[in-house]
């Protein structure tokens, strides 16, 4: 009786299984090719929508002693100005690519910048749980925006990724540049801290508007009522037999962490690095110029890192270098704070901007389609900055039980080696099979 023929690795059999999806009706697609034939159109709405993702946040940092002060709110409580967006940014996450599937991405753009707009009017009315409330809001539609860019990018921009990666993250640093640049002018000329964070809700009102006619243009051809997309059954040939998933996928997870911790130390430099200098003899609008220049600073990294990635295989350098250079920033600031206030805030500058723009490359170079870059998006976002929002709230404890910033400082700088050997294993040239 001959013996059954055992096959090898390289002839393994693929089972087939079936995947629920949901891809655009034909109406949709035509529609979203007229939108994709006025490029400027479009490009003019990426930015202008990553101008508002971090400008709502970074206006805040330099005036935090100010509204803490106003209503009369501990080191701890007042590190939730910055916390609340960070947990709801992560709370709202997964909602953005399934809102997104049934209602059309650029819908879904246009309802977050909406949302925004409305956080940061709430934010500024008199009640102290307006405030919160309004950071809330604020946090939602930012994270639409942060889960949706990538998937967007990845559809309309298939073969310059990378490129238009490193377009809308330095416009998002831009935005955050100038946003805690202007902080204090601002309170200065309107009168306080409430007119100096209302002033962004301008941006966020152009931004929405020029998203209008992008919004129609993609809905053009569905009735009231009617989905965007329809449901489909998928064939996916997988080797077990099930459906992979994002959440049983180890490389899913080290880019989920890897984001999860630089938004940590991110967020952390957000809520607390003028406080820092302030608390070592520096005068609030020199803390806030340090402060803007560390995120200008950002653009170049944000800049520079997503186009080097893009032409790399592997970017498991780049990862390290990134950790690196905002390990010694941070070490800087632990040794010498005032003294060399300019060198820290420059090296960790680079190094952030370099790790975001990293991060969100990373999100598309691991996946091989659009659909697949907005779930690991939603999943890296939902995880990232629920972890992130523990950073500013544990070390504005830290500090508050220490009295001083040598611990909380040291305990950032064991964040930064966790992120270099999490970049070690998310920036290897592979794709997550989804």
């Amino acid at each position: 009786m001959p013996r059954p023929h055992t096959p090898g690795p390289e002839a393994e059999p693929l089972l087939v299984d079936a995947e629920t999806d949901l891809r655009p009706t034909p109406e949709v697609t035509a529609a979203r090719r007229t939108l994709r034939a006025h490029p400027a159109l479009l490009l003019i709405g990426i930015v202008l929508a990553s101008l508002n993702m971090r400008a709502a946040l970074a206006g805040v940092s330099p005036l935090l002693g100010e509204i803490s002060g106003h209503f009369g709110l501990s080191a701890t409580t007042g590190s939730l100005v910055t916390t609340i967006p960070l947990i709801f940014m992560g709370l709202a996450s997964p909602f953005a690519p399934r809102l997104a599937r049934r209602r059309g991405t650029e819908a879904v753009l246009l309802s977050a910048l909406v949302l925004l707009l409305g956080g940061i009017l709430l934010r500024v009315a008199p009640p102290v749980m307006a405030l919160f409330a309004g950071g809330a809001l604020v946090g939602s539609g930012i994270a639409f925006l942060n889960v949706l860019m990538p998937g967007l990018v990845k559809r309309d921009f298939p073969h310059r990724a990378a490129g238009m990666t490193a377009l809308y993250t330095t416009s998002m640093i831009g935005g955050a540049t100038v946003s805690a640049a202007s902080a204090v002018p601002l309170e200065n000329a309107l009168g306080g801290w409430r007119g100096s964070l209302a002033s962004w809700s301008l941006l966020a009102a152009v931004a929405a508007l020029v998203w209008i006619p992008q919004t129609v243009l993609a809905r053009r051809g569905t009735h009231h009522g009617e989905p965007a997309a329809t449901p489909v059954r998928t064939p996916v040939r997988t080797t077990s037999g099930a459906e992979p998933r994002l959440g049983r996928s180890a490389l899913a997870w080290q880019v989920t962490l890897f984001m999860g911790l630089q938004s940590s130390i991110a967020y952390v430099c957000i809520a607390w690095m003028p406080t820092i200098f302030t608390d070592h003899g520096m005068s609030k609008s020199a803390a806030g110029l340090v402060f803007a220049f560390s995120t200008m600073l950002q653009m170049v990294g944000s800049f520079v890192v997503p186009t080097l990635a893009g032409r790399m295989r592997s970017q498991r350098t780049l990862a390290v270098a990134v950790a690196a250079l905002m390990g010694a920033g941070i070490a800087g600031l632990l040794v010498a704070p005032a003294a060399g206030a300019w060198v820290w805030a420059a090296l960790i500058g680079v190094g952030q901007g370099g790790s975001v723009g990293l991060a969100l490359t990373m999100m598309v170079l691991r996946t091989g389609d659009a659909h697949t870059s907005a779930r690991l998006s939603g999943m890296a976002q939902t995880w990232g900055y629920l972890l992130a929002a523990v950073g500013p709230l544990a070390l504005g404890a830290v500090h508050q039980a220490t009295g001083g910033w040598a611990l909380p400082l040291t305990l950032m700088l064991a964040v930064c080696g966790a992120l270099a050997l999490l970049g070690l294993g998310a920036g290897r040239d592979r794709k997550i099979r989804a």
